[in-house]
């Protein structure tokens, strides 16, 4: 067996792979260049430079497995990976030690302006009482987000005589508590507490712009906030003017929304006390050298018939199983991103119900792509593998159950959410050969295909609403795909729901124009992996 690396990964990769296979190092190459070279290779393990395209994983007729020495896979055509049975490893825990200390790092910084400090000092200057600190000890520090660089953070906290008080509706009260640390649960409660505030949340609907002018406003004057998380969480223009106003007194950032190009963000020239960093959360020779020797040993797992830890995409699965339900685990994944999204409140409990010929079929991958579907946009690096895994954690009860009634489809599922707060219930189906369809929302029948951008908006049945909400999305340079009008299986209250499938997302101030349309009720836009 070979071994191909490339995009100068510690060399102690290859050390743990020698004995397995026989290991080549070679610099980045472009895409046609590695489509021909890649040809006698069992493996590929690269970082972010190389670029893993469909046309390279389609050349590698004898790869099984291609590893990423890092978090993000953006860089490999995962779906392309996983349609060639190709395994897709990630090392999701390689840097968590790193970004956790540069958190702790840029606050302490902020705190004793060591940056503006050492620029003065260097330039002749013995300013001492100017750079005059703060100390961090009985200091209330807010993490949102408790993952493991957030538990991480807040152990370091702790050890430095600070408070720390958490919010993250998918952990547990008794989780928190067992460090000695303070659980909210809003947001509401969380913002005013807080001396220093830092995240560690995935960027998603919704944890974008998460910091903004409301928030910000409603954070305790002369908070500090430190992002190493990802760029776009915080309103770089609403921080901004908080720290030049004084409603921010300091504010340490490593991560932007125009990288690498610095200069595209209003932090750049802020004139508030800010210290910025090139996104070094991960950039450690330590983490580095993790990651490396974390990848090397899952893809020596696969090549000597084991299983990869931290899998991405389907093939970590056996073959066998996912091949007779194949042609529902997109569906499935997005019944549970559709469920997820038109849900409120902390979740619960997952109930899944499947009918048809699923019910004589072996339907653990599809449970799988649940939970995969409604975790993902609010637990970072989910996969086929962990998603069981972050259920369990989060204390959530699954209950899958097969149904022998009559089924006019060829095989259906139901996945039922209950939240602290409501209870929501989506239905999809294969209504023929390769035709998989969303066909139930609620109390609605439908029959529609599951795409990127979705709005459903519930609506009295009066004249002209349909042409109100198309007006809305026409002056909003939105294309409309598709649209159906669902109704209710017991029409009683005299509502009705479009479904309607747009070419790009919907702004939130358009959302609020639909929203304030007479007749209609809680528009929503949704975003699915179709």
């Amino acid at each position: 067996m070979k071994v191909l690396i490339t995009d100068k990964i510690n060399e102690e990769a290859g050390k743990i792979l020698n004995g397995t296979a026989d290991v080549e190092f070679i610099p980045t190459l472009q895409e046609d260049e590695l489509a021909e070279k890649i040809k006698d290779f069992d493996a590929l393990m690269v970082r972010s430079q190389t670029k893993v395209t469909k046309k390279i994983l389609e050349a590698g007729k004898k790869l099984k497995i291609v590893g990423r020495a890092g978090v993000g896979v953006d860089n490999i055509d995962v779906e392309a990976a996983t349609q060639n049975g190709i395994i897709v490893v990630n090392s999701p825990d390689g840097n968590t030690n790193a970004a956790a200390e540069h958190t702790v790092a840029l606050m302490l910084a902020m705190s004793r302006n060591i940056p503006s400090a050492v620029m003065s000092t260097k330039q002749g200057k013995w300013e001492r009482s100017k750079f005059t600190g703060v100390e961090v000890f009985g200091k209330n520090l807010g993490i949102i987000g408790f993952g493991k660089i957030g538990q991480h953070v807040a152990n370091v906290a702790l050890a430095l005589g600070m408070n720390v008080i958490v919010s993250d509706p998918y952990t547990t009260k008794e989780a928190v508590e067992k460090i000695g640390a303070k659980y909210v649960t809003s947001l509401d409660e969380f913002w005013p507490q807080c001396d220093y505030i830092t995240i560690h949340t995935p960027k998603t609907k919704e944890t974008t712009a998460l910091i903004n002018r409301n928030t910000l406003n409603r954070m305790k004057k002369g908070v500090r906030i430190i992002n190493c998380a990802r760029g776009g969480i915080i309103d770089e223009e609403a921080l901004k003017e908080a720290l030049e106003s004084g409603q921010v007194q300091a504010a340490a950032i490593d991560v932007f929304e125009a990288e690498p190009d610095i200069t595209k963000s209003p932090l750049y020239n802020c004139e508030g006390n800010i210290t910025i960093t090139p996104h070094l959360g991960a950039s450690t020779q330590e983490a580095q050298y993790n990651v490396a020797i974390d990848v090397a040993q899952q893809i020596k797992d696969v090549l000597t018939g084991g299983s990869a830890k931290a899998a991405i995409n389907i093939p970590a699965l056996k073959k066998d199983i996912i091949e007779p339900v194949k042609d529902y685990m997109q569906l499935a994944e997005n019944l549970g991103q559709l469920v997820q999204q038109i849900s409120k409140g902390n979740l619960k409990n997952i109930n899944i119900i499947v009918s048809g010929n699923l019910a004589d079929l072996n339907v653990a991958p599809l449970e799988v792509a649940v939970q995969k579907g409604i975790f993902s946009s609010l637990v970072e690096g989910v996969n086929f593998v962990n998603a069981p895994l972050i259920a369990k954690q989060r204390g959530i009860n699954i209950v899958t159950s097969k149904s022998q009634k009559d089924c006019t489809f060829i095989g259906s599922i139901s996945v039922t959410l209950a939240t602290d707060s409501d209870e929501n219930t989506v239905t999809g189906a294969l209504i023929a050969q390769n035709m998989p369809r969303i066909v139930r929302i609620n109390d609605y029948n439908m029959s529609i295909e599951a795409e990127e951008h979705m709005l459903f908006v519930p609506h009295e049945n009066k004249p002209a609403m349909v042409a109100k909400v198309a007006a809305v999305i026409g002056e909003n340079n939105i294309n409309i795909n598709r649209m159906q009008v669902a109704q209710k299986s017991n029409q009683k209250d005299n509502v009705s729901i479009m479904i309607i499938t747009i070419d790009k997302d919907v702004n939130d101030q358009a959302m609020e124009t639909i929203n304030k349309i007479d007749g209609v009720k809680n528009a929503q836009y949704i975003k699915l992996k179709a």
